[in-house]
């Protein structure tokens, strides 16, 4: 029994735990607008289900979401029913009349499909009764691909518009807009279009807040099978022109990513192994899952410079006029600048932090970590503690701790345990101000 009850308690420490984590980001995402594509083979999945609910609730939290579903697999099985032999030039389909044909059958299947599963009559969903509202239609134009070196590419499509006003209005009224790989153009005729495409041009469209692909596979990894967490447009496009070996369905999306950066979207995630919920572990916990491609402009963690010294005044300066940080003077940044390390987002510090390292005892303290009041509610914070941790840990150490007064609570919601005085390393201990009577706390740095 005893056991029995430390188990509950421990499960319900995890969930409260969890449940506060993904709190700002509930509250970060909410009335934001996302594009959100996944696979036919995503649609042909035993768990796709259970995909679709975690959508309504991405919904029922307030995100404005554009779905685009793809539909391969569907198209390739109704083509075999027919004995017909898929063609791909150049990774594009040649698509003939009964390619076509097959196209629209299997679109309007997946379309029943993912109406019937959003629908409020679910038995046994987690959703039932939310009334939630599928919107789909003709909103995308294109023109026939054309002729290319000999090959007519038949009903294959190139988007030319996204009306992008109907979406708009349909998102404005709490639903979901569906998106398919079917174009019309002016004359009534039918495209097959890429759905990558169709993401990626609607998501600079109507300017999404984030355009997010779920990956069937691993997802977008380092040369130690790691995933990739974040990357600049810029980062991205170098990987892709490298002689790297990528995994096909990573550098499909990756080159999609690069390609709406460019158009202006200002976040896109891979997301990989969606079955396992990772829509979710993705935008509402902390570290995420997936890799997010940022474009290259538009914010920046980097090592901070002596010009950077007003900034981070300005930032520090109303945390330590309430206590919550140490005071320090011109001269005290100016010498330790080089443990610094800012976020600029256009050429404004929306965020600092200090690593000082203490070799001898492997460890390093976290310092003087402070956000833009107007810049809270985007985790930036936590942001700034992953970079701080991977600055430890390529200084080699293995653990980082923080005297803190009145953000206890922020630190040990994120994995900081209590750490005696005693067992700080001897040079910090000596300066230790027990007038502030600062709570220490550490976390392991995993390798």
């Amino acid at each position: 029994m005893a056991k029995e009850n430390t188990k509950q308690l421990k499960q319900a420490h995890d969930f409260v735990a969890a449940f506060r984590q993904s709190a700002p980001y509930i509250h970060a995402h909410r009335g934001k607008t996302f594009v959100l594509a996944f696979s036919g083979d995503a649609v042909a999945d035993e768990h796709f289900p259970l995909l679709v609910q975690d959508i309504a609730l991405l919904n029922s939290l307030g995100v404005r979401l554009v779905i685009v579903h793809g539909a391969r697999p569907q198209i390739e099985q109704c083509l075999n029913q027919h004995n017909v032999k898929s063609e791909y030039v150049n990774g594009i389909r040649v698509t003939n009349a009964v390619a076509m044909e097959c196209t629209r059958d299997a679109v309007g299947s997946i379309r029943v499909q993912i109406e019937a599963l959003f629908s409020v009559g679910i038995a046994n969903s987690p959703m039932a009764g939310a009334g939630i509202h599928v919107a789909s239609g003709n909103y995308i134009s294109a023109r026939p691909y054309g002729i290319h070196d000999g090959v007519d590419f038949g009903y294959t499509g190139r988007i030319r518009k996204i009306d992008c006003a109907a979406i708009l209005r349909n998102l404005d009224a709490r639903s979901i807009v569906m998106l398919s790989p079917l174009a019309y153009s002016v004359t009534g005729e039918v495209f097959n279009v890429n759905s990558e495409q169709v993401a990626t041009y609607t998501a600079s469209a109507i300017n999404a807040d984030k355009l997010i692909f779920l990956l069937d596979g691993k997802g977008l990894r380092n040369v130690r099978r790691q995933i990739i967490r974040q990357l600049t447009g810029q980062a991205a496009e170098e990987i892709l022109n490298s002689r790297r070996k990528l995994d096909p369905e990573a550098a499909v999306h990756l080159q999609s990513a690069v390609e709406a950066s460019q158009k202006g979207v200002e976040r896109v995630h891979l997301v990989p192994q969606w079955t396992t919920g990772a829509l979710l572990q993705e935008l509402y916990t902390t570290d995420g899952i997936g890799t997010l491609v940022t474009a290259s402009d538009y914010e920046v963690t980097r090592q901070a410079t002596v010009d950077d010294i007003g900034g981070i005044i300005e930032l520090i300066q109303p945390l330590e006029q309430q206590g919550l940080l140490v005071k320090r003077s011109r001269e005290q940044l100016e010498m330790s600048i080089e443990q610094f390390y800012v976020m600029e987002r256009d050429g404004l510090i929306t965020a600092c932090v200090a690593v000082i390292p203490f070799p001898d005892n492997s460890m390093a303290e976290l310092a003087c970590l402070a956000v833009n009041a107007d810049y809270r509610e985007a985790g930036r914070g936590d942001a700034m503690l992953r970079f701080a941790e991977e600055q430890a840990k390529r200084l080699g150490m293995d653990a980082l701790f923080v005297l803190t007064t009145q953000a206890s609570h922020w630190f040990r919601e994120r994995g900081f345990e209590t750490l005696e005085l005693a067992r700080l390393p001897v040079k910090r201990r000596s300066l230790y101000n027990y007038q502030r009577k600062s709570l220490v706390y550490f976390r392991s740095l995993e390798a």
